[in-house]
């Protein structure tokens, strides 16, 4: 079996799924602490398999993570659990501070003991997959080389730092007790199963709602967009195949400003799901304060883990994202469970205060 962390979420929860499609015939544990963005309806499909275990519970529980590594013994962990949402962070950082670092230590400190008292054979082939972001290199210049491996870390939000704070950990059990880690920081993730605090899934389903389509300042800031299906294909080749103690960034060679892919969502959407008056829900776009700290722009340069592993994505933005807005049209369900008073209050504060 292998474990994976943060499992319910919109990575983790795309990854567990994608496992089990793509043929493998191992099983995974996954714990997970169903926060706001943790959402069992994202694992529904799996509920009676017996390949999958569901485990409700925090990566920083000493005795719960010991327990499970004890009980089922993987082969490998993958952790995914973490505080993501870079405008939370910033309005209350200490939670991001409890699960990416100290969090990430406690899963770090039981995995460890947990390697040392494994035989030989176990023992080689064991390994710890932390999956990280590429906003711990900070901001890029319009006419900077895209991020590498090599990059100095630069964090700019609580998120980022924290972030940064994790990944250094994962590095230096490393080289300090020998422990078996790889690291992957990918680019935006965009999807199904995407909370709708986030961009793409938040501009989706504001157009459908014919709400205003808030774009943070000028909208220029550029992201290189990653298509879900395409990081969970990456992370298994590098959890099978990577170097132990590298780093391999994830990206999706689609470097986008934000007002780009609004207007690119927007157009797909004139042609899938019309509006009643037939004008274009590029109309319903408002543009909003910036928020503090907001990094220019990302883009990661993905040639290593093409070099060392034969990846490359096989999403353009353009597909990925017709298949996620399609996922949405034909997932109501879905989202009516996700947007509760919680997520309302929350976008309030965010954007209509502003």
């Amino acid at each position: 079996m292998i474990l994976i962390t943060g499992g319910a979420g919109f990575i983790g929860a795309n990854f567990v799924l994608d496992w089990f499609r793509s043929g493998e015939d191992e099983g995974i544990v996954t714990l997970d602490k169903l926060t706001y963005a943790g959402n069992l309806e994202n694992l529904r499909d799996l509920q009676h398999d017996p390949r999958h275990i569901f485990v409700r519970g925090d990566i920083g529980d000493k005795v719960l993570v010991a327990n499970l590594l004890s009980k089922y013994r993987p082969r490998a962990i993958v952790n995914f659990a973490a505080e993501s949402h870079v405008d939370r962070s910033i309005h209350g950082p200490t939670e991001f501070i409890q699960t990416n670092v100290v969090g990430t230590f406690n899963l770090l400190e039981c995995a460890r003991e947990y390697w040392g008292g494994l035989g030989d054979g176990d023992k080689g082939r064991f390994r710890l997959h932390h999956v990280s972001t590429d906003e711990v290199y900070g901001s890029l210049g319009l006419s900077d080389p895209a991020f590498k491996e090599t990059n100095p870390y630069e964090p700019n939000s609580p998120y980022s730092a924290s972030k940064a704070a994790s990944d250094h950990l994962v590095r230096a059990w490393f080289h300090t007790y020998g422990f078996p880690v790889v690291t992957t920081n990918c680019s935006n993730n965009y999807g199904p199963y995407h909370f709708p605090e986030k961009l793409i899934p938040l501009v989706i389903l504001n157009a459908l709602n014919s709400k205003p389509l808030p774009i943070y300042g000028d909208g220029q800031q550029i992201r290189d967009w990653l298509y879900v299906g395409d990081h969970c294909s990456a992370i298994r080749e590098v959890l099978a195949n990577g170097r132990l103690g590298e780093t391999y960034n994830i990206g999706g060679w689609n470097e986008k400003t934000n007002i780009e892919a609004v207007k690119t969502i927007c157009s797909v959407l004139d042609k899938l799901r019309p509006r009643d008056d037939r004008k274009s829900y590029a109309d319903q776009i408002t543009f909003v304060k910036d928020r503090p700290g907001h990094d220019r722009r990302y883009a990661i340069d993905a040639s290593k883990v093409e070099q060392e592993l034969g990846w490359r994505p096989a999403e353009t933005f353009d597909t990925g994202i017709r298949k996620t807005i399609q996922w949405y049209l034909d997932n109501s369900d879905w989202v009516k469970g996700v947007v509760t008073g919680a997520y309302r209050e929350w976008l309030e504060k965010q954007y209509q205060k502003q």
